[in-house]
């Protein structure tokens, strides 16, 4: 039996998330599965080192799975990216030890949600960021955010329908910046909670438009309730980029990683 790693990209627009349903609807985890056993010529069952929600993309998940079947790297790759639909692409294949686990293993991951600020709505891209059409002010959500960093109870920042054990994430980076018409916010932790990053764009949207100080983050992470935060970003904004293990597993990121 080997264990094979992939890095998946996908469009989350067509997509109800990640996890495989058991009523109808279209998953990605069930697209990839289905293109996996093609290949592999037997069922696969895969694991994901985050699932995300409906609408939300990536271009830097990961997955593991076991096999038996002999294929090259290069079958794997070919093989699998021939049977994906054209929303979902495979980027990389790397054999790796029978430890290496795409959820548990991993020590960090980084979304992105961007937001388009000005006046008029997009007609291109509008599946990839949302748009806010009210003026934002970069320095109070960059102050908003700060307050964020750093080991916290996150509770006021999940869904109520979060199934984690235990609501303490340690955030290591929330970067918020302007490039253009466009605020990029860049989140990094060990782990997210359901939700965590929408509901903190939601936090630093209101203190972006001048409706709360930049101080009323941190009451919304003291408070530890979720009624209090605020309104849920759209996921459409939100992408995955990448997911970070330690160096022995050498598993590529995007050039656009922080880690």
């Amino acid at each position: 039996m080997t264990r094979y790693a992939f890095g998946i990209e996908y469009d989350g627009t067509a997509f109800m998330g990640w996890q495989r349903q058991v009523h109808e609807g279209r998953t990605v985890q069930a697209a990839v599965e289905e293109a996996l056993a093609k290949v592999a010529d037997h069922p696969v069952e895969v694991t994901c080192a985050g699932r995300t929600d409906a609408g939300v993309h990536a271009v830097g998940q990961v997955i593991h799975f076991d096999t038996d079947a002999k294929r090259d790297l290069r079958g794997w790759l070919l093989g699998t990216n021939s049977n994906l639909p054209p929303d979902v692409a495979a980027g990389w294949v790397k054999e790796m030890p029978e430890d290496f686990h795409a959820r548990f293993k991993a020590t960090a991951r980084q979304y992105r949600y961007v937001i388009l600020n000005r006046d008029t709505r997009p007609a291109l891209s509008r599946a990839e960021l949302t748009w806010v059409h009210r003026p934002l002010a970069l320095e109070p959500m960059r102050a908003a955010a700060a307050n964020l960093i750093g080991k916290h109870d996150f509770s006021a920042f999940r869904s109520v329908e979060c199934q984690a054990k235990q609501p303490v994430r340690s955030l290591k980076r929330l970067d918020v910046r302007r490039e253009g018409e466009r605020i990029i916010v860049d989140a990094v932790a060990d782990g997210f909670l359901h939700h965590m990053v929408r509901n903190i764009v939601g936090v630093l949207l209101e203190v972006g438009q001048g409706k709360r100080a930049p101080g009323w983050s941190r009451e919304v992470l003291e408070g530890r309730d979720r009624t209090l935060g605020g309104v849920t970003a759209p996921a459409h904004g939100l992408t995955l980029m990448a997911v970070e293990y330690p160096g022995e597993f050498a598993v590529p990121v995007s050039r656009e990683s922080l880690f």
